[in-house]
């Protein structure tokens, strides 16, 4: 039965929620790829699909737009995965379940909801599907792995896309006309860690329950990284006692705010109980501080006396201090944009594997010499300590266009349509346009969207009204060019 099919625009809410349906997180695209594929060739639409799922879709413009310039349409077909500890879908194999709340959101239970970027896919395939809508020629671009390093927009071949002026609908917030985001790269360090055989109380902390979100949108709020805290927390520790850790993990993502990290450790025995005040103590200093996490919480347990392979005390101090050493949070501000990030760095996975031990840091900066020069220091980190050191997926910062001329037009066709003023501003989130505007010369670019709240974590929803808005946004758009 479809949760959504009382809502309008029916063509839109219908398209989403099959994709909801389709397993689509980041590197597991294949599926929701041959979707668009199968649903443009239903149609009669010419469509290419590329060995990385990348779907191309391509639409001739309607009567009387023929001489007008063509549109690009834009967004990704990859979502963030993350669901509640207790909840039982394989978000890999499973569809999401959705519900619509009686305020008028959706959401889905227990697990992200995709929207970032599904409302995208779904606005510009309503609209290829719909022969009534007027329109300029038109090139749905829709890509993948945006969330893990826009990898897919990166490895595609634009060379067929003739369109110069390209609509992105991938912002968060009604209202907002996006004209510039940060640039950066994905850095992984990586440290040789000998194991050995120990014995002694085990001991297992857990930090959990924070708010978390997205490392770019969402830096500057004041919400803790587990997975820096943790860090701190153990390095207090091992000041005072002989810890020998065993497990460490927190986060999947290098581009959202970590908000469980667990860790675990063996102590001689009679020392579990100073380890406990120890962390209750660090805990009632922190604590106070977490004012963007009112749900946040430290869990200490004790298994008893085991026999284990772990990390010796002068390795796991090693390893702890090359995770003190790196950056996180807000870098520094932008001294031309009030309130706006201009250099952030969120260290977003954490792992302690059998021999060696992981940190993965998403760097931004809408200054590209600025994100370029933090990669160069995490390298040289690494170097220090004997790490190894790999970037991927960078992508350029998309810088503000003056001679625009989608800008001026969505302010004017946004304060027509609404009797508001358009916020026009650039984001700290990475977005494909910087991407894309190195490799179509001459691309004008905009990014906007319907109301997204807290994505890329299980309480992410999206606005019902908004929706409704945005769709009749981006028809008087495609009207108008």
């Amino acid at each position: 039965m479809s949760v959504l099919e009382h809502l309008e625009p029916k063509s839109v809410f219908s398209v989403f929620e099959q994709l909801c349906a389709i397993p689509h997180g980041s590197g597991n695209t294949k599926a929701i790829s041959d979707f668009c594929v199968d649903f443009a060739k239903s149609r009669g639409l010419a469509v290419r699909q590329d060995e990385l799922n990348n779907v191309i879709i391509w639409k001739e413009a309607s009567p009387g737009y023929e001489d007008h310039p063509g549109v690009i349409l834009q967004g990704h077909l990859d979502m963030v995965c993350a669901k509640e500890p207790d909840c039982p879908i394989d978000m890999a194999r499973e569809g999401l379940r959705l519900q619509v709340t009686e305020d008028g959101w959706i959401t889905a239970q227990g697990t992200t909801l995709g929207s970032d970027n599904g409302i995208a896919v779904a606005m510009a395939l309503a609209v290829l599907a719909d022969d009534a809508i007027p329109h300029p020629p038109l090139e749905a671009v829709l890509t993948v792995d945006e969330e893990i390093g826009l990898l897919g927009a990166a490895g595609l071949d634009c060379t067929d896309i003739k369109g110069r002026r390209l609509l992105n609908i991938d912002s968060e917030e009604e209202g907002v006309l996006t004209v510039g985001c940060a640039g950066g790269a994905r850095c992984d360090l990586s440290l040789p860690l000998p194991r050995q055989e120990a014995e002694g109380v085990l001991c297992r902390l857990a930090l959990e329950n924070f708010t978390g979100g997205h490392s770019g949108i969402e830096i500057n709020k004041g919400r803790g990284n587990t997975n820096q805290l943790m860090g701190e927390l153990l390095r207090r520790l091992m000041e005072k006692l002989p810890l020998c850790l065993t497990a460490l993990e927190g986060g999947k993502f290098d581009n959202a705010i970590t908000n469980h990290t667990a860790a675990a450790f063996l102590l001689p025995a009679g020392q579990a109980e100073e380890a406990k005040e120890l962390a209750e103590a660090w805990w009632a200093e922190v604590h106070p501080t977490l004012v963007a996490d009112p749900g946040a919480k430290l869990t200490f347990t004790v298994d008893g006396v085991q026999h284990l392979s772990a990390l010796s005390p002068e390795d796991g101090g090693r390893f702890l201090q090359l995770l003190g050493e790196m950056p996180n949070g807000v870098q520094a501000m932008s001294k031309e944009l009030p309130d706006t990030v201009e250099t952030s760095a969120n260290i977003g996975i954490l792992t302690l594997r059998e021999a060696e031990g992981c940190i993965t840091v998403s760097v931004r900066s809408s200054i590209n010499r600025v994100w370029q020069k933090m990669m160069e220091n995490l390298e040289a980190i690494a170097k220090t300590y004997g790490a190894s050191y790999r970037s991927y997926g960078a992508y350029s910062a998309w810088e503000y266009k003056e001679d625009s001329v989608l800008r001026p037009l969505l302010a004017s066709l946004y304060r027509e349509l609404t009797g508001k003023e358009a916020k026009v501003e650039t984001t700290h989130g990475g977005l494909e346009c910087g991407l894309f505007s190195e490799k179509l010369a001459g691309l004008d670019s905009i990014s906007f969207g319907p109301d997204l709240q807290e994505v890329h974590t299980p309480r992410e929803r999206m606005s019902v009204a908004s929706v409704q808005r945005t769709w009749a946004f981006l028809l008087k758009i495609l009207e108008r060019l």
